[in-house]
């Protein structure tokens, strides 16, 4: 399991501290993911912030993997007064694998920027497990399942 914050500030953690957030990001995450007002599995309740999500948490529900969207938040960078400046959170954890996912299809400067986010989360949080799934693995489930994206393969 995870640790919680390695980098104490004067005295206390922040493990939950949240970096400042786009007025977008900011209500995204406020309240946890928000919960559609769809029936069915899992995956069609959750208002995911790509369709990329939405199809691999259908994947996860397909085989009855449990799993949690975005449900915490790392601390990877601290100011020198010792607040966390920059945080880091998954896209989804499965818990009977203890490990991280972090589902990314997009284009190759923003890609670079996530696997030094998690190289980071790595070095801090060395007992934690995470994965990055990756476009040409999308792709390749798409493709494999016959998936769309969708989400009309219904």
């Amino acid at each position: 399991m995870c640790a919680r914050s390695p980098r104490p500030s004067k005295g206390r953690e922040h493990p939950t501290t949240p970096p400042k957030r786009t007025a977008a990001e900011t209500s995204r995450h406020q309240s946890g993911p928000r919960v559609a007002t769809r029936n069915g599995l899992k995956s069609d309740r959750i208002d995911f912030a790509h369709e990329s999500e939405r199809q691999y948490a259908r994947l996860l529900d397909f085989y009855q993997i449990e799993w949690e969207y975005e449900p915490r938040s790392f601390d990877i960078e601290w100011d020198e007064q010792g607040e966390v400046v920059k945080q880091f959170t998954p896209d989804f954890f499965l818990p009977q694998f203890d490990t991280y996912i972090e589902v990314t299809t997009m284009n190759q400067k923003l890609v670079t920027k996530k696997n030094k986010k998690v190289r980071r989360l790595r070095e801090l949080y060395p007992d934690c497990k995470i994965k990055i799934f990756y476009q040409r693995d999308y792709l390749a489930l798409l493709q494999k399942y016959g998936l769309d994206r969708d989400g009309d393969d219904r």
